[in-house]
């Protein structure tokens, strides 16, 4: 059996049999839907899964010294995204209702933009905005989107949650990995998750 990865940003490899990663949130990237001290449960998805509105685990090679972050996906590939037509963002044209961000400015510390997402990518926000470094700060790079292809999965309600961790727990697996608010760590091991808030409507469709 392959030894536990160890040491932040270790990259695990050998526990393919299972369809579950643990994460403990160490981050107020984001808060309030999900806050420092919390566990996760993060489900291996496809990138052709992930809808708008999950909360998904991501690296990031090129961003937060490679270590993986846990953010909001707010536009797919194709998407048009606009911020902010009366302090709220729209997705191909359609206002997002957003119950779940902080409160305050929907867009602190980054100006306006107007982005239409690369294929095969996502574009990601922190549910606190004034303390999450996400796509609005990289509009430079492929309109501050993500390849899909780098998520390890999404978070995953109460539903799974007794099973998994009850097999992580006599398995002794441990994953630690690394995940970055605004210059704050999340660090990925744990076993258990809460129910994340899901898409909220009006999201526009696919």
């Amino acid at each position: 059996m392959p030894e536990p990865c160890r040491g932040a940003g270790t990259k695990c490899r050998g526990y393919t049999w299972t369809s579950y990663e643990g994460a403990t949130v160490m981050s107020e990237a984001m808060a309030p839907t999900y806050r420092p001290g919390e566990r996760l449960l993060i489900e291996r998805t496809d990138a052709g899964e992930i809808r708008r509105g999950d909360v998904v685990l991501v690296d990031v090679p090129d961003r937060y010294q490679g270590a993986p972050v846990l953010q909001r996906v707010i536009g797919l590939g194709g998407d048009h995204v606009v911020c902010c037509d009366g302090g709220r963002i729209t997705v191909n044209g359609e206002p997002v209702d957003e119950p779940y961000v902080m409160r305050g400015e929907v867009n602190p510390g980054a100006g306006e933009y107007d982005v239409t997402v690369p294929d095969g990518r996502l574009f990601l926000l922190g549910d606190h905005r004034a303390n999450s470094r996400d796509s609005r700060f990289f509009l430079g790079e492929q309109s501050g989107s993500v390849a899909a292809s780098g998520e390890h999965g999404r978070v995953q309600d109460d539903s799974t949650v007794p099973v998994v961790s009850a097999a992580l727990g006599i398995l002794g697996l441990v994953m630690t990995l690394v995940g970055t608010g605004l210059g704050i760590g999340a660090y990925v091991a744990g076993r258990r998750a809460r129910r994340p808030v899901g898409a909220v409507p009006p999201w526009p469709s696919a």
